[in-house]
């Protein structure tokens, strides 16, 4: 079993990395190891996990700032939100269940992937609320980037860089998000009966629409079944979902007014705020597609332009792939049974589709023969190679984990 440190203190994180440099020792960096099964695997010695960095160390809700190190969990972070009236905007996922892993997921792991679920759409990414951060490079020098006010415009934006880098480039110790008041109600606007092409196009009209939807999905028959809010309803061949959120009286107008502009495309129903809450936490954990998943199976995250995401879903159930659309249709969730020839086929038609891929999970015996991520142009592999070395000279922080070589 690979060794792991945890320390509790930056100063503690800052040496471990520079004995580690010092030494040359490749080093895997992890949270809760979570989201270990994403990208390629690292080959290192040892494991630094950033788990007992943990706490929230600023909460002004008058200000809507929050900080905590990078080893504390969501659940503890929307908990204290909750308890203000506030949430974090970008809605991100855990993706725990899907992945086959048992620790919930961190506030370091998920800015560190940049995951972001279905507020996506309104909210923007994670990465656009970081506010500020402290991390340690790869050569044990702590850094700070950003600060804890939402009016910082002082120096490089290093929090956009780090954030999606997969802890190739420094680890965060602590990170400053911008957060926002919660919704007090939410509503979802569900037709039946839709194929994947009149359910983008179902979806497209919602969110051009004048009414504020906040998430917009389609999931197919399977990916349906025994979803909260579906109950009896005659899903095949599958079902378009629309959020709506804000106050109370503004969500049950508009909801009915969605309802009502979207006739055209089939019978609408409105599901209530009870339901509808646990739905799109279902939705956003991408739960549809864990459900079933085997232990051989494989699972892409896509993003392409919305009207896409047919195109790419029909790509999948032609491998035998199971499949279901997120932000609009603009990103498409897919497993599939795992060997090179479909990951081959999804990748490409992902390229094909303009689309932008990754894989978040596959067998291990598979995962070092994959690629992860598009392959690089060479004017960017010459640019990922700098950025890399200016954080990381020795090449000790996740080597290989987006990239083979790098």
């Amino acid at each position: 079993m690979m060794a792991a440190e945890a320390p509790s203190d930056e100063a503690g994180l800052a040496a471990q990395i520079a004995a580690a440099r010092a030494a040359r020792e490749p080093l895997l960096i992890a949270g809760n190891a979570s989201k270990a099964p994403m990208l390629r695997p690292v080959q290192a010695a040892r494991t630094l996990s950033t788990r007992n960095l943990a706490g929230i160390t600023l909460h002004s809700p008058a200000e809507l700032v929050l900080s905590a190190r990078a080893g504390t969990t969501l659940s503890e972070i929307e908990e204290a939100l909750a308890a203000h009236g506030q949430h974090l905007i970008a809605e991100p996922p855990d993706l725990h269940v899907l992945l086959g892993t048992e620790s919930a997921a961190t506030l370091g792991g998920t800015v560190a992937a940049n995951l972001s679920g279905p507020r996506r759409i309104a909210g923007g990414a994670i990465r656009d609320h970081v506010l500020g951060m402290r991390a340690v490079n790869g050569e044990g020098t702590a850094i700070r980037s950003g600060g804890r006010v939402l009016k910082n415009v002082t120096g490089l934006d290093l929090c956009k860089l780090i954030a999606g880098s997969f802890g190739t480039l420094a680890v965060m110790t602590e990170i400053t998000l911008k957060v926002l008041p919660a919704p007090e109600r939410t509503g979802t606007v569900a037709i039946a009966g839709l194929d994947a092409a009149a359910g983008v196009a179902a979806l497209a009209a919602a969110l051009g629409s004048p009414y504020a939807v906040s998430a917009a999905a389609y999931l197919p028959d399977g990916a349906a079944e025994a979803l909260p809010g579906l109950a009896g309803l005659a899903v095949h061949p599958g079902v378009a979902l629309a959020r709506i959120e804000e106050f109370a009286p503004s969500v049950a107008y508009r909801s009915e007014r969605l309802a009502a502009a979207l006739g055209r495309f089939g019978a609408a129903r409105v599901i209530e705020d009870a339901e509808s809450r646990p739905l799109w936490r279902t939705i956003r954990d991408a739960l549809p597609l864990a459900a079933g998943l085997a232990e051989s199976d494989a699972v892409w995250r896509i993003s392409v332009p919305p009207s896409q995401g047919p195109r790419l879903a029909a790509a999948a159930a032609a491998v035998g792939g199971r499949w279901f659309l997120d932000w609009g249709g603009g990103l498409v969730w897919i497993s599939a049974p795992a060997d090179e020839a479909r990951h081959r086929s999804i990748t490409e038609a992902a390229s094909a589709a303009g689309g932008v891929w990754t894989l978040l999970r596959a067998p291990a015996s598979l995962r070092p023969g994959l690629t992860a991520l598009p392959p690089l142009s060479p004017t960017l592999e010459r640019l990922t190679r700098r950025v890399k070395a200016a954080f990381d000279p020795a090449g000790i922080l996740n080597p290989g984990r987006m990239y083979a070589g790098i």
